[in-house]
């Protein structure tokens, strides 16, 4: 599983590092979500899914291959 994130599209909604805290977190000075691990492991994969559905700016992108 490989993660991107378009910060161009981000709001800074924090849902993904609530669903995922150990793959997302958020910039300090503008709440833009930014990755932890950009290829984590199976055992998180589950949790990466959620914060995307969870993102209300659609911004998170989940490539499963």
């Amino acid at each position: 599983m490989k993660i991107h994130i378009d910060e161009a599209k981000c709001v800074g909604g924090g849902q993904c590092v609530l669903a995922a805290p150990d793959v997302f977190d958020q910039r300090d000075d503008d709440g833009i979500a930014f990755l932890l691990i950009e290829n984590p492991g199976a055992e998180l994969d589950e949790q990466v899914r959620e914060a995307a559905r969870l993102c209300p700016a659609l911004a998170i992108e989940v490539d499963e291959r």
